[in-house]
């Protein structure tokens, strides 16, 4: 059995000049585990979320994926570790414009070098299984968001990172991706971390954690 957390944080820090973010925040995330994260703007959630990505650069503490480091400044290392354990879903969509919505959503399987024999059926999944030939400029942005889903969850990734996955969804689209996500992360024995303000969004996780000043805890429910 296979005892190396997906996600561990030791001590980590950031600050944006003289403000700080996070300060000595540490936090270990086992493989099957789907969390939510809750707390007030401007708290770290979104830091917390590129840090982990390799996307931001903490100011001091250490990042581990899979019992491997996540090396300051080697792009290259991480890059191959988003590549191969990572699935997101952001804010900003990163939809690219001259694919259509079939090729944006293989691209992680490209990547991989994994077959795109799942490419069609997580686009019917976010309810776009018609939609396949579309480029993103005829979709809307509820659209838009479900297509930057599909593209994160195709690859089976081991670890799903969502900053608020269903701010642009009416509720029950909503729900029905918040379903889709965690059902993935329970079949495929992959991990989460889901940024979210929505209460009934935080719902749909094993656990809610808070982030503030002081750290995560855990929130009775």
């Amino acid at each position: 059995m296979n005892t190396i957390p997906i996600l561990e944080l030791c001590n980590i820090s950031k600050a944006y000049a003289s403000r700080k973010v996070l300060s000595d925040l540490s936090f270990t995330l086992a493989a099957g585990e789907y969390v939510a994260v809750m707390g007030d703007s401007g708290v770290g959630k979104s830091t917390l979320l590129n840090l982990i990505a390799g996307l931001d650069e903490a100011d001091s503490g250490k990042i581990f994926v899979n019992g491997q480091i996540l090396a300051a400044g080697d792009e290259v290392a991480a890059t191959e570790l988003r590549r191969k354990y990572f699935g997101f879903i952001f804010q900003a969509f990163h939809i690219l414009p001259h694919l259509t919505l079939l090729q944006n959503v293989s691209l992680p399987l490209l990547l991989n070098d994994m077959p795109l024999d799942r490419t069609a059926a997580m686009l019917a999944a976010v309810g776009l299984g018609d939609r396949g030939h579309a480029f993103p400029y005829q979709l809307s942005g509820g659209e838009l968001q479900r297509v930057a889903i599909a593209r994160a969850l195709v690859h089976r990734p081991r670890l799903i990172l969502a900053d608020e996955p269903t701010g642009n969804l009416d509720p029950d689209t909503a729900q029905e991706i918040l379903q889709l996500i965690r059902a993935e992360v329970k079949a495929n024995g992959a991990s989460a971390i889901l940024v979210t303000h929505s209460h009934a969004a935080a719902a749909t996780a094993d656990k809610v954690l808070t982030l503030t000043g002081n750290g995560l805890t855990e929130t009775r429910r």
